[in-house]
């Protein structure tokens, strides 16, 4: 049997002072996700900071709590995978920009159970082949398992819809629709360069306004097969409205005629119709050129069939206060999934093959 992060995999250490299993955890990257994982992890009743991963040598050897505004921890923040692998950790909290299938591979192997917010894990039968096999057998070998979540994807496509389907007995259509009015972000770099709000719309890259069939394309598909009704095919499109009137918002200004709206779409199809669809609309203000439906920052869940449902999710939180407060909404739900990803069998395990995530609050 091959080694494992905690002398004995089948009896988590546990904590005296309840009798409830505690688990040693390590946050790797702190960047705007992260760093609310690795707050909530410190404060976490049941889990115990193991190590924090770093990719800047200037964050490299500060203590993890003034990583993210808290007191001293006593956890030293490293560049080095091999410190990581000696700290033992039973989890590892995977939130990097771009995902080293390597490093993946050598922490399940080694026995560390993976909890990523990467979006390339959340159903075996869309990571590419070969992939796959590396990582199924990476598990086998250290008896470790890997699941990816977050709010969106994850929480909002996955969570939700099951919950919502199971009063159902005949789903005609279920529609999941994300807004965010991006108005107070004062975020120049974000809105401006990468996601290319002011820029005339000719300019837009209509891959990256697809990119939602890769995003948002397997959350669709898991539920589609949780359900018993897989998907024939999937269809992603994007795209754009303008501001009739230069606008300003925090980040800077948006002349008219360009860029002020972004919609993408993916359609799980089945039987020729959309059966599953996710659509995100992000706005920098209401008056658009474009006759959409643009509600308030949050989630919508529209549900036809037998048992019909008209769901609101909204975020009452003052929009000069969204960048502060969201990333909450993705780093909480990778950090309470952390304790059944743990006890989970080994490999790729999805949303559908964990029991429901419950948060450990007190």
């Amino acid at each position: 049997m091959p080694e494992t992060p905690h002398d004995d995999p089948a009896v988590p250490p546990v904590d005296g002072r309840d009798g409830r299993p505690r688990y040693r955890v390590v946050q790797w990257a702190t960047g705007n996700i992260g760093t609310r994982a690795l707050r909530a992890v410190i404060e976490h009743p049941t889990l115990t900071l193991a190590g924090t991963y770093v990719h800047s040598p200037a964050k490299a050897g500060k203590d993890a709590g003034e990583l993210c505004g808290l007191g001293p921890t006593g956890v030293a923040a490293t560049g080095d995978v091999g410190e990581i692998l000696a700290s033992r950790p039973d989890c590892v909290l995977y939130m990097p920009r771009a995902c080293d299938f390597d490093t993946v591979c050598l922490l399940l192997e080694a026995g560390v159970n993976i909890v990523t917010t990467r979006g390339e894990f959340h159903r075996p039968d869309s990571i590419d082949p070969d992939v796959r096999k590396r990582v199924e057998a990476a598990c086998e070998r250290g008896g470790a398992s890997i699941h990816s979540t977050g709010s969106s994807p994850g929480f909002i496509t996955e969570a939700v819809p099951l919950v919502l389907t199971s009063i159902q007995r005949r789903l005609d259509r279920l529609t999941i629709s994300e807004f965010a009015d991006l108005s107070k972000r004062d975020s120049p770099g974000l809105l401006f360069d990468v996601m290319g709000f002011g820029k005339p719309p000719a300019e837009m890259d209509e891959r990256r306004l697809s990119h939602g069939r890769v995003s948002f394309g397997p959350s669709l598909e898991l539920v589609a097969d949780a359900l018993g009704l897989p998907l024939d095919s999937l269809e992603a499109s994007g795209e754009v409205a303008t501001a009739p009137r230069t606008i300003r918002i925090a980040a800077g200004e948006i002349p008219a005629g360009t860029v002020a709206g972004q919609r993408i779409t993916v359609d799980g199809v089945r039987d020729g119709r959309p059966l599953l669809r996710f659509r995100a609309t992000w706005y920098c203000t209401t008056d658009l050129d474009a006759d959409w439906d643009v509600r308030d920052t949050g989630w919508h869940i529209a549900m036809e069939g037998d048992t019909p449902l008209d769901v609101d999710l909204r975020f009452p939180v003052p929009l000069d206060r969204m960048a502060a407060t969201t990333p909450g909404y993705t780093a909480h739900r990778a950090v309470n999934a952390v304790p059944f990803v743990c006890a989970a069998e080994p490999g790729i395990r999805t949303t559908a093959d964990l029991p429901q995530i419950v948060a450990a609050l007190g």
